[in-house]
């Protein structure tokens, strides 16, 4: 329309239009019409609104044409919206899934997470309270020992005063609540630190210890005999220490003293010294002490000093010993008429002479002597050994001896290194066993010949280290008195002996009392209880009758 605007500009005439397309068309002119137009003019005119005319009927065609496929796109359009809305909510709906999931895994692994940390945490709140209880508790035990302890010797508290002026009450009136008086020094306390103790009252430098005489300060004593002691001092008095490392013995798991005693020499020792291999005298059995040296035999075994005082050690020196043994089968009217010869030999020299030998009952785990019927060659000792260095016997002299049988008897074997009253309690009963079989006392029970060999063992210990009438009593109904006077001649040949050479002879006659082993043990208790009721001389006779006891 632009061409239209500028004919209409190119006129002198001004005028508006109103109204709308298809409507009537009326143009208001100022002064002038169309009639007065030129032809030119109105050509124009005409051209431009035939030209006007066409066009708007072309747009008006070309509205109308379009009407239907803006439907469509409005179809169109509102369709994908749709779908655009509903992959908008879909996604939309995916992603608030998908937040929520997350969200409730995060949720549920934080909650875990604040779980174990908070069940930690009161875990260790829980122990924590619990080490924190039991140490106020023990603060608190601690402390109402402490305060209890304080109250009871700080207490100041003054006596009542009378209106006499005195402090307390004549005697023999009581005393009021607050007067104390010291059970030691027996005087007033009054004023300042006491103690009370054992049911009394104290200065606290009158409390003395009964061992050492110096205050106890501390906050616990102990008491024997009422009487108070520091409890180092009572350890030291009280406290059992072991004999062999003379270390106070130890409580066991409950807390008790538990320790092992020689039931004769009641030498107190620590468990565990009966597991260590401590060393024991081959003689009396007491255990080696770490502070004495025990003398080592050249066959491994130990003897105490004390025991080496009085021992045996080779044939030549043992054969005094021998005669007085023979002299006390005499006096009891069984003397043996062979010579038989007695060889003192070491442990293994024994043991092989065990092996040959075929009759006899053996006193195990140890034999210490040996009656043989069979001819052997047995090694003996010559000469006594010397003590060398290290408590170790040297220059031991041994030689080969022939048995030669010319009776029921070749020889008497003892087991060297022993003091004089075991050697001689061991001739005793190997002299026994020959006069047995020298008598035809053949095929006896090990309880009746090891019995009745025990209990001449036995009495000739008595005989040596008890009073005669011992003997006598045993030997009562007996036409013979000449035992007594045997055991009195033959004991007054030994001089004096030393208060431990008693002990042991005590000892070995314990060991024969108090033997567990059925031959040895439960067979002396019965043949010397036949021996105490019959005699010797019946209870023999009614042995070689019947082969037993008399009961």
């Amino acid at each position: 329309m632009g061409w239209l605007t500028k004919i209409l500009k190119g006129s002198s005439h001004r005028g508006q239009y109103h109204g709308r397309y298809g409507e009537e068309r009326i143009w208001n002119e100022p002064r002038n019409s169309v009639d007065e137009l030129t032809d030119t003019e109105r050509e124009e005119l005409d051209y431009v609104i035939a030209m006007s005319l066409s066009e708007e009927e072309l747009k008006g065609k070309k509205v109308i044409g379009e009407e239907p496929q803006s439907d469509e796109d409005e179809h169109l359009a509102r369709a994908r919206s749709n779908e655009d809305e509903h992959l908008t909510r879909a996604h939309s709906e995916e992603d608030e899934h998908l937040t929520r999931a997350h969200s409730r895994a995060h949720s549920e692994e934080e909650e875990h997470l604040t779980r174990a940390h908070s069940e930690e945490e009161e875990h260790l709140t829980k122990a924590q309270l619990e080490e924190d209880e039991h140490l106020t508790k023990a603060q608190l035990e601690e402390d109402e020992q402490l305060a209890k302890a304080i109250q009871e010797s700080l207490n100041v508290e003054s006596p009542p005063r009378y209106d006499s002026g005195n402090i307390f009450q004549p005697y023999p009136f009581l005393f009021p609540s607050g007067y104390r008086i010291c059970a030691r020094c027996n005087t007033e306390i009054g004023h300042g630190r006491y103690l009370s103790c054992m049911d009394s009252f104290w200065h606290p430098e009158c409390f003395l210890c009964h061992a050492c005489n110096l205050p106890i300060d501390e906050h616990e004593y102990s008491v024997s005999g009422n009487r108070p002691y520091h409890k180092s001092c009572y350890k030291e008095l009280h406290h059992p220490r072991c004999d062999v490392c003379k270390n106070f013995i130890p409580t066991n798991s409950e807390g008790l003293i538990e320790y092992r005693a020689h039931p004769f020499w009641k030498q107190k020792y620590c468990p565990s010294h009966e597991r260590d291999r401590t060393p024991r005298c081959c003689s009396c059995e007491r255990m080696e002490p770490r502070d004495a040296k025990y003398l080592l035999l050249d066959d491994g075994r130990k003897l105490c000093l004390e025991c080496l005082d009085s021992s045996v050690m080779d044939t030549h020196e043992c054969q005094p010993l021998y005669l007085e043994i023979q002299e006390y089968y005499e006096g009891l009217n069984m003397k043996v008429e062979q010579q038989i010869p007695m060889l003192l030999v070491e442990r293994q020299a024994l043991n092989e002479a065990i092996e040959g030998e075929k009759n006899g009952h053996h006193h195990l785990p140890e034999t210490r002597g040996l009656c043989l019927s069979e001819e052997q060659t047995v090694t003996t000792i010559l000469r006594r050994p010397k003590i060398g260095a290290g408590y170790r016997m040297i220059d031991m002299i041994t030689e080969p001896y022939k048995l030669i049988r010319r009776c029921e008897v070749t020889a008497i074997l003892v087991l060297y290194g022993l003091p004089r009253l075991l050697t001689g309690s061991i001739l005793a009963h190997e002299m026994m066993h020959a006069w047995l079989r020298l008598k035809g006392y053949n095929n006896l029970r090990p309880e009746v010949e090891e019995g009745i060999c025990q209990v001449l063992a036995h009495m000739w210990l008595e005989a040596e280290i008890l009073v005669p009438s011992v003997t006598d009593i045993a030997l009562a109904p007996s036409s013979s008195s000449s035992p007594s006077s045997s055991s009195s001649t033959s004991s007054s040949k030994k001089g004096k002996r030393s208060d431990f050479e008693k002990k042991l002879g005590e000892f070995f006659i314990h060991q024969i009392e108090s033997d567990p082993s059925p031959a040895y043990g439960d067979g002396f208790r019965t043949g010397n209880q036949a021996v105490l009721k019959y005699g010797l001389r019946t209870t023999l006779e009614h042995i070689r009758l019947t082969g037993s006891f008399p009961l």
